[in-house]
């Protein structure tokens, strides 16, 4: 049996590199733009997360959930067409309320992406799973 990779440390670091995005404690760097080096530690923190997430959800190394990795993708794919929805109603409140004071300027366009890519992802299963994709489905 395989070892499952660690998730937690990874989970960790990427968790304190994006909530320090929320901060101006960033140095400068060799480009002389504190914001720029946020945005770029904050960034880094997101794949930390996704890593983490990737490694705790599948249980094996890698970045590319794949369908065959998908324990119940006839079920989860609406999961995650739903995840997809709240980031953009969450982008939509950001961008309409006080929050957009509050955050980082890019946040709504860092949250659209992860979105829009968890939105392709969703329909993509979909289609496979139990669309025209589905090489199972008989063809009349």
């Amino acid at each position: 049996m395989a070892t499952v990779p660690e998730w937690r440390w990874v989970s960790i670091a990427g968790a304190i590199m994006v909530l320090q995005s929320l901060f101006d404690i960033a140095p400068e760097g060799p480009w002389d733009a504190r914001s720029f080096t946020r945005g770029v530690i904050g960034l880094s923190g997101l794949c930390c997360l996704y890593v983490g997430w990737f490694r705790f959800t599948f249980k094996q190394p890698g970045i590319i959930p794949s369908i065959n990795r998908w324990q119940n993708p006839e079920k989860s794919w609406k999961l995650v067409i739903c995840f997809a929805f709240i980031c953009l109603l969450l982008v939509y409140i950001i961008n309409n309320t006080d929050l957009k004071e509050l955050l980082p300027e890019t946040s709504g366009m860092v949250i659209l992406l992860i979105g829009c890519l968890a939105m392709m992802n969703g329909i993509y299963v979909g289609l496979v799973v139990s669309g025209p994709l589905n090489d199972d489905l008989e063809q009349e």
